[in-house]
Parts: structure tokens; sequence; C-alpha cells
């Protein structure tokens, strides 16, 4: 009687788990998903996010979260085609939309952006993500008043969002009005003093200014609170050369080109190193090649012809 039992205790849970709805079981493996995203594995998260789907492949919420996954992954193109079957299987996942709009930037695909921002703006007018995402895009079609409009409008609808003043300040830079781009600076401190693009910004604009000690001052603040950018370490080195600290300078640009080899500010600095040092070949070699690929980057002629008269 006792074996009796034992085996119907051990059956009861076998039959239940046999009986679970396709509901229930797409769920658990998107909650299984979403914990190993948690747990900063999107790689083990992918798996459970396909077998959701391979149960409903309508679940618009399990293409979503794979998209965020591969984003983690830095597989922009599969995180798209994921958002695009989540925004196909239920049109109104404006948060699909939204990360497709910025995957899309990463990928340099600014009108597909556009186009995103653009229905997002249509279907959730309230939704400051929306204006956001077409600032973004505007700045990078260089649309700058369009984009500085838009960062505004996003500011009106969540006012206490720093990196939207940041953003605004930006575009200011960009114009050249950096008056305005430092009004706008300290009211973003006054929210959030440890967003580290606000100082990096700051350093900028005292480049501009040719304060170059406030401007080591301010990026030094910006890599203390972030010391994963790239491009925190190549301002940093174009400031020290401007203080004819070269080596030092070089140290700090090699550090930036070691974390990112492709950003070719980075070896603009490069270059204005070796025009400040006297090596006539190596500056060309590196500014030389930027005059073509990027003639309009700042501070390329000047210290191209610098280069040339050594």
């Amino acid at each position: 009687m006792k074996n009796l039992i034992i085996k119907i205790i051990l059956f009861i849970p076998i039959v239940w788990m046999g009986c679970d709805s396709i509901e229930d079981q797409k769920g658990r493996f998107l909650l299984k998903g979403n914990k190993k995203m948690e747990e900063k594995d999107p790689k083990t998260a992918l798996g459970f996010y396909e077998e959701a789907i391979a149960l409903d492949s309508n679940f618009s919420d399990a293409y979503y979260n794979k998209g965020m996954a591969h984003l983690q992954l830095n597989q922009l193109e599969a995180a798209i085609q994921d958002f695009s079957k989540a925004i196909q299987k239920n049109p109104k996942a404006i948060d699909a939309v939204f990360q497709r709009g910025l995957a899309y930037l990463d990928l340099g695909a600014n009108y597909n952006a556009k186009e995103d921002a653009s229905r997002m703006v249509s279907k959730s007018p309230s939704d400051w993500r929306s204006y956001f995402l077409l600032g973004l895009t505007e700045e990078k079609l260089k649309n700058y008043p369009a984009a500085l409009q838009s960062f505004q409008k996003a500011s009106e609808l969540t006012p206490k969002n720093s990196d939207l003043l940041v953003n605004q300040a930006t575009i200011y830079f960009y114009q050249k009005e950096y008056a305005a781009a430092k009004t706008l600076l300290e009211k973003a401190e006054e929210i959030n003093p440890l967003e580290p693009n606000l100082h990096n910004l700051r350093s900028m604009i005292y480049f501009e200014e040719k304060d170059y000690s406030g401007a080591v001052q301010a990026v030094e603040k910006a890599i203390t609170l972030d010391n994963r950018q790239a491009y925190f370490y190549n301002n940093h080195g174009l400031y020290l050369l401007y203080l004819n600290q070269l080596e030092d300078g070089l140290t700090l640009i090699n550090q930036s080109l070691a974390m990112d080899s492709k950003n070719p500010f980075a070896l603009r600095n490069k270059g204005i190193y070796y025009t400040l040092n006297g090596d006539k070949v190596s500056a060309l070699s590196y500014l030389e090649e930027l005059a073509v690929s990027h003639p309009d980057m700042d501070l390329v002629q000047e210290y191209l012809t610098k280069a040339r008269a050594l």
C-alpha cells in the first residue's frame, strides 16, 4: 500500500504539467529569459525567448525581449528584425518602435530612425520618448533647429529629465551658442550633478573658449563618473596637448583608441600630437586621410597646413 501511495504522489505533478496551457508555458519561458537578462546573460536569454516564440509565433513581448537581448550582444541588425516582428504582431508596441529607432541610429540608418520617430509622434504624442527620438534623428541629420525644438518638447513632457537638457545644450554647442549651452548645463546639474555627459560637454565648451585647464578639470570629473567612455579619454588627451603635456596627452589618446579604434577624432588628435612633436611624416599619415574622409572636422585643415609646413 505504501508503494502505491508513492506512485500516486509522483504521478500527480506529471499530469498537472501535461495540462499546462500554451499561455502558461510561453509565459514561463518569457520569465526565464527575463531572469537571465537580469543576470547579464543575454545569450542564454535568447534561447528562452525562442522557446516562447516556438509555442506562439505571435508573441509580441517575446520578440521585443529577444530584440533587447540582441542589443546587449551588440547584434543591431538581429535586434531590428525582432523589434520589427514585435511591431508586426502588435502595432501598438511603442517600446519596440522606440528601441528599433535607436538601433537604426546606431547603424547609421538615420532616415529609418526618423520614420520610427514620426510614427511615435503620431501614435504617442504625450510620450516624451517620441520627441527625444525625433530630436536624435534630426541631430544626426544636422537639422539643428528641428532637433532643438524636439528636445524642448520632450523636456516639456518630462521637466526633471536632465539628459534632455544636456541634449539641448549639445545643440547649442554645435551652433556655437556657448552661453546658452552653459545655462542649460547648470540647470541639468541642479537635477543630476552625477551625469557624466554634462561634465564632458562642459569641458568641450571650455576648450572652445581656450580655457584648457578648466576643460581638463571638467573632463576628469566626467571620467570619474563613467570610466567606460572612449571619447572622454580622447578629449582629455586633446586638452593636455594644448597644455603642452604631449606625452601624457598621447597616452590618453591611445587609451581611447584601444577602446574604440575607429574614432576619427582620436585619429585626428594623433595627427595633432605628431604635428606638435615635429614629426611631419607621421602627422601627414593621419591628417591627409582625414582631410579626405572628414573634410569638415574641426582642426583637421588647421593642423594639416601646419604639418605640411614642418
